[in-house]
């Protein structure tokens, strides 16, 4: 369990702390208490979460970019402990922008493990890459943590990458300084906040909005779908466990959901539709597109049976809670509380 005990007043160096996960993120770690400083470019779209929920309030916040080491080096300073969020996160994005993927996931990452081995002050080191770093071969089961890496598009090989950089950062300089580091992988996340482009929750709920049809390329295409708040609360357990085991917990880790939880966008998008409660129309989207996995699905018996992590929120009630949240937003309501609200329910 998440401990308010151990995260009170705890030194905590978040990069990408102005995206949809990072905001999450630092309402969570307000809710425990910590002292956070976050570390990231301004909010990449707009509107965002991060500036709904006034986020510059809620830690030290500094702009900056994970491709400027010197930057990175100057931030860090006395912080304890360090989960890396920032990156380049869309799949289709990367194939416009490869170049600048490679320097966000792989080199950023790069960045970030080398300034925490000059900085005095840290000890644990949570690096999230994603599901998509594993080599997909079509295999119905659950990618284990052991299975090979590897990624079609830029995006997807880039995290791979980062996962084998933090490799060898771990063995060629980390472990020595008795400083741990562990990699978080996880599925298709949804919840309200979210505002980026060619995202299948998002993309619906700016369209039920606006009273206009949502196109969808695939319906048959499978993810496994799980509520922001299960990851990050994967990342802080894990975190928390690092920190007390530097050698046991130092590796990758799974965080997906349950095997039921792993539907077709089809699926979902009906689910979503219900909960919004009419004047919703989906059509296929026209033309063609690039390649995207038709399966990919996590094995996280690891992370379950050891760090004594497990989903709480089943898909239909992670799709309420995201309707709920897009439907007070389409209105100015107050999504700060309703977040918080959400974040009580379920650390409950």
């Amino acid at each position: 369990m998440l401990s308010a005990e151990f995260w009170s007043n705890r030194k905590v160096f978040v990069t990408g702390h102005t995206g949809f996960k990072g905001s999450w993120l630092l309402l969570l770690l307000e809710r425990l208490g910590a002292d956070v400083t976050g570390f990231a470019l301004a909010p990449p779209t707009k509107p965002s979460m991060f500036d709904m929920i006034d986020g510059p309030a809620r830690c030290r916040h500094v702009v900056g970019d994970i491709r400027d080491l010197a930057a990175i080096e100057a931030a860090i300073r006395d912080s304890e402990i360090v989960l890396h969020l920032a990156a380049q996160p869309l799949v289709r994005a990367s194939y416009l922008t490869p170049v600048e993927t490679y320097a966000a996931n792989l080199m950023g990452t790069v960045n970030v493990l080398d300034a925490c081995r000059r900085a005095p002050e840290v000890k644990t080191i949570v690096s999230i890459t994603t599901d998509k770093c594993y080599r997909n071969d079509g295999r119905a089961e659950g990618y284990l943590e052991d299975a090979p890496l590897g990624g079609h598009d830029p995006y997807s090989n880039s995290k791979a990458c980062a996962e084998l950089a933090a490799q060898s950062y771990r063995d060629s300089f980390l472990a020595a300084a008795d400083i741990g580091l562990a990699t978080a992988r996880a599925g298709n996340v949804i919840g309200g906040g979210d505002f980026a482009e060619d995202r299948l929750v998002p993309d619906a709920a700016r369209a039920f909005a606006a009273s206009r049809p949502l196109e969808i390329r695939n319906p048959n295409a499978t993810r496994p779908w799980q509520h922001v708040l299960e990851p990050i609360a994967g990342y802080l357990l894990l975190a928390q466990r690092l920190h007390a085991d530097r050698n046991t917990f130092a590796k990758g880790w799974n965080f997906g959901p349950s095997a039921a939880d792993v539907a077709p966008v089809g699926t979902v998008i009906d689910l979503f539709a219900r909960h919004w409660g009419g004047g919703t129309e989906v059509v296929p989207q026209p033309g063609e597109h690039p390649h995207e996995a038709a399966l990919l699905t996590l094995d996280s018996t690891a992370a379950i049976e050891t760090l004594g992590w497990t989903p709480r929120l089943a898909l239909d009630e992670a799709l309420r809670w995201s309707a709920d949240w897009y439907r007070l937003a389409a209105s100015k309501g107050d999504v700060t509380a309703l977040s918080q609200q959400q974040i009580n329910h379920y650390l409950s």
